[in-house]
């Protein structure tokens, strides 16, 4: 049973590992050189946050309209993932930035709405921290996360609206994607390598939101004696 449970990790770390190998192998880019190569790990990246936020948004939609807290499980997980994706892709778009551009960081439209989002999101998980009773925790994050989804598309499509230092989308943009094929073909492994690493990890974080959930439960129903409860006051006893 255990051997069947890490099929789904062995494949993504071997689509991982093929994938880097291909992005350190493809021809350097014809302007940026070597530097491009942080494409194969940005966008991958920035793609996971939105797929990670759209599933939480799916998620929260789910627990609101059946109330079963499996929904609310799974938006809670998807959403910690994205936070780490979503921090990622700062973190990589701003050393790419710091070459391109010279600043670690700018106020252009593209990294601000990203920053936005990133702290909307690390307050839903906040909110999720907060509140110890789990209906209203589950009813309250997930309208949070309803309302922090609206964000992807601005985020996405915020260099095509106001256009700034930051470069239009490589691949969701108008007109099709404009890439030469060994860089596309690179691209698109690493983006399914990211794909299966965050099934892989939804897959960790469901089970361990499972287990948590049943540990709450256990503690909760058993009658915990008071820290302190057989300390008493001193009492002197009557001389008889």
């Amino acid at each position: 049973m255990k051997r069947r449970k890490i099929w789904l990790d062995v494949a993504a770390g071997g689509l991982l590992a093929a994938a880097l190998v291909t992005a350190v192998t493809v021809p350097p880019e014809q302007t940026q050189g070597d530097l491009a190569r942080i494409m194969f790990v940005h966008v991958p990246a920035a793609w996971l946050a939105y797929l990670a936020f759209g599933i939480t948004l799916v998620g929260s939609m789910g627990y609101l309209i059946t109330r079963r807290m499996k929904w609310d499980r799974l938006a809670g997980a998807s959403a910690e993932i994205g936070v780490c994706f979503n921090g990622l892709t700062i973190a990589l778009g701003m050393i790419w930035g710091k070459s391109t551009w010279g600043v670690w960081w700018t106020w252009d439209a593209r990294l601000v709405l990203t920053a936005i989002m990133f702290f909307v999101y690390l307050g839903y998980l906040g909110l999720r921290r907060s509140i110890p009773d789990p209906v209203a925790r589950a009813r309250r994050s997930a309208w949070l996360g309803v309302l922090g989804a609206v964000q992807i598309p601005i985020v996405h499509f915020s260099v095509i609206w106001w256009r700034g230092l930051h470069q239009a989308p490589s691949i969701l943009r108008p007109g099709g994607i404009q890439m030469d094929p060994p860089f596309r073909a690179a691209l698109f492994l690493s983006l399914a390598a990211f794909t299966l690493a965050y099934a892989a990890l939804m897959r960790r974080h469901m089970e361990n939101a499972v287990a948590e959930e049943a540990l709450a439960a256990r503690l909760a129903s058993e009658e915990t004696e008071v820290a302190g409860a057989a300390v008493t006051s001193p009492r002197f006893e009557e001389e008889t």
